[in-house]
């Protein structure tokens, strides 16, 4: 499973990112978690609000922290 962060970096971002990483090491789901801070890669996924989170390709969440609750969601799909 590959997870990406998408934005800039901002402390909404990191959180984001902190919390993808909590749900995925508390899941128990082998996924790799990359950060994406490049503007045109994150435009290339037809995203315009930072974070967002993609899951296998697919964006999951557009300019919002997600809970942990929905980052479980999207790994047992």
């Amino acid at each position: 499973m590959n997870i990406k962060v998408l934005g800039p970096g901002c402390p909404k971002c990191q959180q984001t990112e902190r919390i993808v990483k909590e749900a995925v090491a508390e899941a128990g789901v082998a996924a790799v978690v990359e950060k994406v801070t490049d503007m045109l890669q994150i435009a290339d996924y037809g995203v315009f609000g930072t974070p967002s989170v993609v899951v296998d390709g697919e964006v999951k969440c557009v300019g919002k922290i997600p809970t942990k609750e929905e980052v479980k969601k999207w790994l047992k799909h």
